[in-house]
C-alpha cells in the first residue's frame, strides 16, 4: 500500500523528486506511464532517469510505497530487473501532454497544457484533470510570485476534467499530436457549466449556436449564466424568444437581471412579459430602480433539513436532496417553524461520523443578513468572510431566504 502525504497534487510539483529503492537512492523521477482503462487514466509505470552512463528505471506503481513531499520510495530488491526502456507504445504523461495545445471538437485550438493534476483514489494514482493557467505555466518555470500575481488578480483556476479528454491516440508521439476535447453531443450533457462556458467561448458562432442548441434547458441555463457577455447577448438573439425567456427564467432574478441588463432595453421588455409575473417584478426592480434591498437577491432554493437527521442520511440521499436548488454547499438546520439552529458546510458533513446527526456536526454561531440590510451589505459579509452563502433571517431567527455570491458577484453595489 502506497503513502502519499497530499492526495491531490501536480505533474510539475512531483518531476524531479528522488527515487529510493528502499534505502538506496537510484535517480529521480522523470515521468509517469498512463493506461487508459477507464474515465481516467490510471498511472502504471515511473520512469526514473539516472546517472550519465546508467539505464534508466521503469517501476511498476504496485512497487511504489512512499510519496513524500521530498523523495519517493519503491520496495524493489533487485535494481536490474527494472533496468528497460520505456515502450514504444507507452504513453508518457510529461513527455506526451505537457504543453500540447487542448482543440475543440472540431480542431479549433483552445488552450495549451501547462500542468497535469494527480490524484489518488483507492490506492491507485490518476491523472484528474489538465490545467491551461498560466500561473501554473509560470510556476513550473520558477517564477512563483509572478504566478501568485495571477492567481491572486488576473487569473482563475483553468482546468477541464480528464472526463472530457478524448481517448490518446496509441502511438501519439514525443512531438506530435494534440490533446482533444471529447465535446460531443453524446457526452456534451455532463460537462460543468464553467468549463462548457469556457468552450462555447472558444467557438466560432455557428458552433456555438450549435452545441448551444443541444442542450437542456437547466444546463442551458447555467452555462448561459457563466458565458461572457457578449457571447449571453449573441446567444440570446440567436434563439427563439420564447426558449430564452425559458432559460433565464430558471435563473435567480440577481442572475436574470444581471443577463437583461446587458441586452437591448427592447429585447428585454419582450422577455420579461414572457417570463414568471412575480419574478419579472423582482427583475425589473434590480435593473431599473436599482434597489438594493438584499430580500430581492435571495433564494428560496435551498437546502434546509431538522437537526435530528443524521449524516449518512443526508449523504446517501444528498442527490434528491439537492435536485432543483440553487444553494447546494450548506446545509441549513431548521426546526418546525423554519428557525435557524445552525449550519453545515457539505465537507463537513462529508467527514463526519455516519451516525452523527446534524445537530452534532452543525456550527450553530450562524453569521446571517436582516432582511433590512442592502446589496452593499451582503457585498461586505463575503468580502470579510469569504462564505459562498448567506441566510436571511429576521428577527425570530426565521430563515427568509440565502443570498449566493454566485448571483450577485456580477452586480455591482451602489457606494452612497
Amino acid at each position: 500500500m502506497v503513502t502519499i502525504l497530499e492526495k491531490e497534487f501536480f505533474l510539475s510539483e512531483i518531476i524531479g523528486r528522488k527515487v529510493y529503492l528502499k534505502t538506496d537512492r537510484v535517480g529521480r523521477l522523470s515521468d509517469f506511464v498512463i493506461v487508459e482503462t477507464g474515465k481516467l487514466p490510471e498511472i502504471s509505470h515511473l520512469v526514473v532517469g539516472r546517472s550519465y552512463g546508467y539505464p534508466s528505471l521503469l517501476l511498476p506503481w504496485d512497487k511504489i510505497t512512499l510519496i513524500s513531499n521530498t523523495e519517493i520510495v519503491a520496495d524493489c530488491d533487485h535494481i536490474a530487473e527494472y533496468e528497460r526502456p520505456v515502450p514504444d507504445a507507452a504513453i508518457l504523461l510529461k513527455a506526451h501532454i505537457l504543453d500540447k495545445k487542448i482543440l475543440d471538437m472540431d480542431d479549433h485550438e483552445v488552450e495549451v497544457v501547462y500542468d497535469v493534476k494527480l490524484a489518488l483514489q483507492n490506492n491507485k494514482l490518476y491523472a484528474s484533470e489538465v490545467d491551461f493557467s498560466r500561473n501554473r505555466l509560470f510556476r513550473r518555470i520558477g517564477l512563483k510570485k509572478v504566478a501568485k500575481f495571477f492567481a491572486d488578480h488576473h487569473e482563475e483556476s483553468k482546468t477541464v476534467s480528464w472526463i472530457y479528454v478524448q481517448r490518446l491516440p496509441e502511438e501519439i508521439g514525443m512531438f506530435k499530436g494534440h490533446v482533444k476535447l471529447n465535446v460531443l453531443k453524446e457526452n456534451i450533457h455532463d460537462i460543468h457549466p464553467v468549463d462548457l462556458a469556457d468552450i462555447l467561448e472558444e467557438l466560432d458562432s455557428q458552433q456555438r449556436l450549435a452545441v448551444f442548441n443541444e442542450l437542456e434547458p437547466e444546463l442551458a441555463s447555467d452555462t448561459l449564466e457563466e458565458v461572457e457577455s457578449r457571447v449571453q447577448r449573441e446567444l440570446i438573439s440567436a434563439i427563439p424568444e420564447e426558449r430564452a425567456a425559458q432559460l433565464i427564467n430558471e435563473m435567480s432574478p440577481p442572475q436574470a437581471a444581471d443577463i437583461l441588463a446587458v441586452l437591448p432595453s427592447n429585447e428585454a421588455d419582450e422577455l420579461l412579459k414572457l417570463m414568471d409575473h412575480e419574478d419579472a417584478d423582482k427583475i425589473q426592480q434590480i435593473i431599473e430602480e436599482h434597489n438594493e434591498n438584499i430580500l430581492l437577491y435571495a433564494t428560496d432554493d435551498f437546502i434546509k433539513l431538522p437537526p435530528t437527521l443524521v449524516a449518512r442520511e443526508v449523504i446517501d440521499n444528498y442527490r434528491n436532496i439537492a435536485r432543483d436548488k440553487e444553494v447546494i454547499m450548506y446545509v441549513y438546520v431548521v426546526d418546525s417553524l423554519d428557525t435557524l439552529l445552525g449550519v453545515v458546510d457539505i465537507r463537513e458533513l462529508i467527514m463526519s461520523e455516519e451516525n452523527q446527526t446534524l445537530a452534532e456536526i452543525m456550527t450553530d454561531n450562524v453569521i446571517a443578513l436582516n432582511p433590512n440590510e442592502t446589496l452593499r451589505d451582503a457585498f461586505d459579509m463575503f468580502g470579510r468572510y469569504h462564505f459562498r452563502a448567506v441566510p436571511v433571517i429576521d428577527d425570530n431567527n426565521r430563515v427568509l431566504g440565502v443570498v449566493s455570491y454566485r448571483d450577485i458577484r456580477g452586480i455591482k453595489p451602489r457606494l452612497d
